[in-house]
């Protein structure tokens, strides 16, 4: 008697799922995710073993350049139009409310503040040909120290950050880190990339 031959059929798989799944990733990266924020300047850092990370939120960033420049952020919509209403209470000037909510979508800002109406007046794209002179951090005329001031005002807890660039001049870093202790701030974070091999 002969074997019954069975009927084989190749397998077939359906790609629906992983093509649904494929797409809920892409689209829970695409909304989760932040975007970075055009930096007006570039900073090289230098290297530590450090392997403590800032948080994402709460905080203040003060860049200084390789020549000497500083800049200064902070995050957060709402803080940032507080601390622009208090600095213009401070230096009597006043921001109009589309003023206050282009400041409050910027990135990092380095210049004194009686330009500062004129350069959020700029388009976006002008914004990025502008070579920003740095905030003021002079004994005489220290600006950061009212931009720290305010800020801590408007969002009181900050943690305060230093990403200098590896080249910067000492004076320099030496009158932020005084500016920040004579208004009793002891307590801030140095950013530094890691260094290699570690």
């Amino acid at each position: 008697m002969g074997k019954i031959k069975t009927h084989r059929t190749t397998p077939s798989l359906d790609m629906t799922p992983m093509v649904d799944l494929g797409f809920l990733l892409v689209t829970f990266f695409m909304l989760t995710a932040n975007a970075v924020p055009d930096e007006p300047v570039t900073v090289d850092a230098p290297s530590s073993v450090s392997e403590i990370i800032i948080p994402d939120t709460d905080i203040m960033l003060i860049t200084i350049s390789d020549d000497g420049r500083v800049f200064f952020s902070i995050d957060g919509k709402y803080h940032r139009q507080e601390l622009l209403g208090n600095i213009g209470k401070q230096y009597s000037v006043n921001f109009t409310p589309e003023e206050t909510s282009r400041f409050a979508v910027m990135s990092s800002i380095g210049l004194p503040i009686g330009q500062l109406r004129e350069y959020i007046s700029l388009a976006p794209d002008e914004r990025k040909h502008i070579k920003q002179p740095g905030i003021p951090v002079d004994s005489l005329h220290n600006e950061l120290k009212d931009w720290i001031i305010f800020s801590r005002m408007a969002n009181p807890k900050l943690r305060i950050a230093i990403k200098g660039d590896g080249k910067a001049n000492y004076p320099v870093v030496e009158k932020v880190m005084k500016t920040l202790t004579d208004n009793k701030v002891n307590r801030f974070n140095l950013i530094t990339n890691m260094e290699k091999g570690s």
